[in-house]
């Protein structure tokens, strides 16, 4: 075979195998030992794939990516052919591979993973969404190929290692542990993950039997109930909500630093950003509830039954956003429900007059579209067909599917079977349609007699009416909405109302009458830390001759992961004159450090907004904001370059930031 024959030969064959492989072969197991070395970022692992042959075929391939520097092929049957662009290995076989028998091979390889799996101050976790598991762990990206993995992991002593399924063995060496990892059912390999760092860990058991494993760093013992706060409750209701036992051994869940997103829904492993550690004050703020619900029904919902493509993908995401929904209303009561498919609904209807909305069935559609308008498509089916016959379609669903793939239709057949309903109308109105059924939303809202009363409010302009809303008992929600509209017109009243509307009061009031001074002071000691930030601004800025007894009264509050309070404390400290003068450098030193590279990227995030607000940028931080451009987190990263190109409008810093780029 000549060259140019050969090459042809290997792009049309390529050209294939990429888009049908899951035709000829299906992967059963993957059985991984990895090890890590944490200075050199470097993976090295031997791994035995198992499979079977569904059609006649003298190849397989198996994904990887351009940053694997060294494999070698353990079987003599198989020989590598070719390692395509850098980002699949093609293996022949020395015969045809015969349809319904089952092979095995084993692969040894190192490589430096460029994204999926990071090394992080003392940590190391895996994000594997989309298809990147292959950049660390050599397998199928394809979704529709569910295999079992099981991964054994070696890793310095004194770590806690986490990985999906359940730990069945571990072997204490001298200087190295190794947890070998069991999962008993497939799954697809974007869900294939794990996370080594110091954790101690707290457990509770499920209802039905589910140990459920919560991970938290040693110095967070005081952080674990409000930030795991209602998870076993949550999980007992999502069983019996949905009708299909919790189908993995266990459930753990582990925070992490800089992680990519909120959380990440790996099977029976649920890896998410350490920002929702939180302590019980935070908790009043931003907590860990909403994404704990969405990332546990994901384990139904993405898990168990997965989209065959991106087509589909509203089948996992808004289901996980649904799920969750009813799994706070369970909690939080009806009220709490219909005001999160209100704000949902703003939300869309935004997205709609922008000329943004998008098909449930787009693969391009936005998150929003996905998760939102997802999550009200099931809301207004179960209002059409009734609970009845939507839990039973929900349950024949996943059990028809489990461990398998779907497309929208294998959903809307089991409702149409159970309901007895033509769903045609259904489909193209909220699957098929772009259009926003903004009138059906509507509608629904108002059988919610807490919304019906809610839409009554009626503040743009200020009235009896109004005030008459905000000294009476009605819903926190609807009392910030009137102190949103009203702010000039507070009544000392408000201040006695929940901590909601006291939350609203120092969102919103920002020009203090001076009979309202000593209730005002009172939001200092909220539980709140978005409330602390707002009044003592507020106070700051109204009341200048109280600004040393309020920078003295709030000194020890840091606030959340970013430190919202504590970086307003530094820099109302930098403004306010007569307040310890002699420490003023101290304290700009101190901005800076949260600025730079070791600190958490929220917190360094944080500090470069203040140090812009300042203008006290100088070259470590500035060196600090170049060096965050290449950041893992790509939200840290896009930020870093945006504010970079503001600062080169100006003259001096764009001077220091030629000479550190020269560097």
């Amino acid at each position: 075979m000549n060259r140019l024959f050969q090459l042809f030969f290997i792009l049309i064959f390529c050209g294939s195998i990429t888009a049908q492989q899951t035709d000829y072969v299906d992967f059963l197991s993957v059985k991984a030992d990895v090890r890590f070395d944490f200075e050199t970022k470097r993976v090295s692992a031997s791994v035995d794939y198992k499979f079977k042959i569904l059609k006649e075929t003298d190849s397989i391939y198996l994904d990887v990516r351009d940053n694997i520097d060294h494999y070698e092929l353990h079987d003599s049957n198989f020989k590598l052919r070719d390692n395509l662009n850098g980002n699949r290995l093609v293996f022949n076989y020395t015969n045809e591979l015969v349809r319904d028998s089952i092979y095995e091979f084993k692969l040894i390889y190192f490589l430096y993973p460029k994204k999926a799996l990071y090394f992080i101050d003392d940590q190391i976790w895996t994000q594997g969404q989309g298809k990147y598991t292959s950049n660390w762990l050599p397998s199928i990206d394809d979704v529709n190929d569910k295999i079992e993995f099981d991964i054994s992991i070696s890793y310095k002593n004194g770590y806690e290692v986490l990985a999906n399924g359940k730990l069945v063995d571990k072997e204490i060496g001298d200087t190295y542990t190794t947890w070998h990892y069991n999962m008993q059912k497939p799954m697809s390999s974007y869900l294939v993950a794990l996370a080594i760092g110091n954790y101690d860990k707290k457990t509770e058991v499920s209802k039905s039997g589910i140990p459920l494993e919560y991970y938290y760093y040693p110095e967070d013992s005081l952080k674990v109930e409000p930030t795991y706060r209602y998870t076993k409750q949550m999980f007992d209701f999502l069983e019996e909500e949905i009708g299909v036992s919790y189908p993995w051994q266990n459930y753990k869940q582990v925070p992490v630093k800089d992680f990519l997103y909120s959380g990440m829904e790996n099977t029976s492993l649920t890896i998410f950003s350490d920002s929702f550690v939180v302590d019980s004050t935070a908790y009043n703020d931003r907590n860990y509830i909403t994404v704990n619900a969405h990332e546990l029904a994901h384990q139904w919902f993405g898990d168990l039954v997965t989209a065959t493509s991106g087509e589909h993908h509203w089948l996992q995401e808004g289901f996980a956003t649904y799920y969750a929904l009813l799994a706070e209303r369970a909690i939080f009561g009806d009220d709490h429900y219909y005001w999160q498919l209100f704000e949902n609904a703003q939300e869309l209807i935004a997205q709609d007059a922008a000329g943004q909305s998008t098909s449930l069935l787009n693969p391009k559609s936005s998150s929003t579209t996905f998760y939102k308008k997802g999550a009200w498509a099931l809301h207004i089916l179960r209002e059409k067909v009734g609970d009845t016959a939507f839990k039973s379609a929900v349950k024949a669903y996943l059990e028809k599917h489990q461990f398998a793939n779907v497309e929208t239709t294998d959903f809307i057949a089991e409702v149409e079977q159970a309901s007895g309903l033509d769903l045609t109308e259904f489909v193209n109105e909220w699957l098929v349609s772009k259009a926003l059924p903004e009138d059906a939303m509507v509608k629904s809202l108002k059988q919610s007699s807490f919304m019906q009363e809610y839409f009554m409010v009626d503040c743009e302009a200020y009235s009896s009416k109004c005030e008459t809303y905000l000294s009476s008992y009605i819903s926190d929600k609807a009392k910030v909405k009137v102190i949103s509209q009203i702010s000039d017109k507070i009544k000392a009243d408000a201040f006695q109302n929940g901590l909601k509307v006291r939350q609203a009061i120092a969102r919103y009031v920002d020009e203090i009458p001076v009979e309202l001074k000593s209730d005002y002071e009172t939001l200092l000691n909220d539980k709140s830390y978005n409330t602390i930030e707002a009044a003592l601004y507020n106070l700051w800025v109204n009341f200048p001759q109280e600004r040393v007894r309020y920078l003295q009264k709030t000194k020890d509050i840091k606030g959340f992961n970013d430190y919202n309070v504590r970086l307003l404390w530094l820099a109302l400290h930098l403004n306010t004159l007569e307040f310890q003068p002699e420490k003023k450098q101290e304290v700009l030193q101190e901005v800076i450090g949260y600025s730079l590279p070791g600190q958490h990227f929220e917190l360094r995030m944080n500090a470069f907004n203040y140090l812009k607000l300042l203008g006290g940028f100088e070259v470590k931080s500035i060196e600090s904001l170049l060096e965050a451009q290449t950041h893992h987190n790509w939200r840290f990263s896009k930020y870093a370059k945006n504010l970079i190109s503001e600062l080169e409008q100006n003259a001096t810093y764009k001077n220091i930031i030629n000479k550190l780029k020269e560097k």
